[in-house]
């Protein structure tokens, strides 16, 4: 079998099977790591010493039989704002340059102890704050299709290392859509999951209150098999649903507004494909995403800088300017206008829970832009900021919301179908997804 493009469950498999070991897989992934000419773009920094070792302790688990889990010995990359021991973390910022935790974040430390091994750390967005890709600051990732163009962010080096063979799975934040931009324009599955459902604990924050973590992966399984690792939750994935009993929501108006040609034919196809399929697929509106897309810019950058603004203003020079003047908005919101806001995300959220409770999902295409050129948006910070709310537009319905979602490839290259389900139901949700999977990549 090959060792670089299958899933990090074949991987499993095989490493069960005693087909292939982990120190194998392992040096298999830090040598194309080494020879990669997109080494130093996609990764911050390589633990290769840490990923030999633990690849040497799961082989010797695994020829005794007491492997830890299905992905004990599989190799995983993590976004660099999760806290590894000894390993720097430093946010995709010029700010936290040289910061070094000295233990590992509670998901770094259930992933090891899962037995997985940590290859190293990836490039993002400065602070997680923008849905594009692009740092400018520090380094921006390729995209698969062309590195001419974003990759996706702010989980971009985390797309980008799975989607270069760099790594079977990566773990990356959503705060807004950081999982899903990234996994749609690579052609990956993401993950965003319910806040609260996976722990924070020695995750850089952007905004605490709508942050969350979750995998970029090549299949549906492997992001169930990665949550259940990550929350502890129990997920079935023996089990998914007929598309005939399933029963999903189209919002005619706010997630196809402005959509670009080649994201809404996607999304009409894949349609076509689950209909085909008997799903049952319903079209209508859900005023609650209109007035629910007003609120975004004064929770998010009122927060943000909350968190970040003093030792942003220490140093702003270390910026780049539009995610500095993102950071900024928020200089100008009070507190009430933030408490106010929030007061009415929770009437509208209870409101839309209940208008969707009779549909499975909620189906809308991932992003409704295609992955933009770099260059005219470094010469264009107007176009830079007005550029990343575009990409951000659909996946933040989810985080407001307080959803979980997840994005899936479809037959066009950067282009995802979303799925959005109703807190907690990642269980649910991956079902659907494991059933829509091979219908919808077409």
């Amino acid at each position: 079998m090959g060792i670089l493009n299958v899933t990090a469950a074949e991987l499993g498999w095989a490493i069960d099977a005693g087909k292939v070991d982990p120190v194998d897989i392992t040096k298999a992934f830090l040598s194309e790591i080494e020879a990669s000419p997109h080494k130093d773009d996609i990764y911050v920094r390589v633990s290769a010493e840490r990923a030999l070792k633990e690849a040497q302790n799961a082989s010797n688990r695994a020829k005794s039989g007491m492997r830890k889990s299905p992905f004990d010995g599989v190799p995983v990359s993590w976004k660099d704002l999760f806290d590894t021991a000894d390993i720097k973390t430093e946010g995709g910022t010029k700010l936290l340059e040289g910061r070094k935790p000295n233990e590992d974040c509670q998901v770094v430390r259930r992933a090891t102890h899962a037995g997985m091994v940590c290859l190293g750390k990836t490039h993002l967005s400065e602070l997680a704050f923008s849905g594009l890709g692009i740092n400018p600051m520090t380094k921006t990732s390729p995209n698969r299709y062309d590195d001419k163009t974003a990759p996706g962010g702010s989980s971009s080096g985390a797309a980008a290392s799975v989607a270069f063979d760099l790594a079977p799975i990566s773990i990356g934040s959503d705060t807004g859509g950081s999982v899903r931009i990234p996994a749609a324009w690579n052609g990956l599955v993401g993950l965003k999951t319910t806040h609260g459902a996976v722990s924070l604990e020695g995750v850089i924050p952007l905004c605490s209150s709508f942050d969350t973590v979750g995998p970029l992966c090549r299949s549906v399984e492997d992001a169930a098999l990665m949550h259940q690792i990550l929350s502890g939750e129990n997920i079935n994935i023996n089990t998914s649903p007929d598309l005939p009993n399933v029963k999903l929501l189209v919002c005619e108006t706010a997630m196809l507004d402005n959509c670009e040609n080649s994201q809404l034919q996607a999304f009409e196809t894949a349609l076509g494909e689950l209909k085909k399929a008997g799903a049952q697929i319903e079209y209508g509106k859900i005023p609650e995403l209109e007035e629910m897309v007003k609120l975004g810019p004064v929770m998010f950058p009122h927060e943000a800088y909350n968190q970040w603004g003093e030792a942003i203003e220490k140093a702003p020079e270390k910026m780049f300017e539009p995610v500095l003047n993102r950071f900024r908005a928020g200089k100008k919101i009070s507190p009430q206008q933030d408490a106010d806001a929030r007061a009415r995300m929770m009437e509208l959220r209870a409101s839309y829970l209940q208008r969707t409770s009779k549909y499975d999902a909620i189906l809308a295409p991932t992003t409704p832009i295609a992955p933009p050129q770099i260059q005219p948006l470094l010469d264009d910070h107007d176009l830079f900021w007005d550029t990343n709310l575009m990409a951000l537009s659909n996946t933040r319905y989810a985080n407001m919301f307080g959803l979980c979602a997840l994005t899936l490839p479809t037959g066009t290259q950067a282009a995802g179908l979303m799925l959005m389900a109703a807190p907690n139901q990642e269980e649910r949700l991956l079902q659907m997804g494991l059933a829509m999977e091979p219908v919808v990549a077409v």
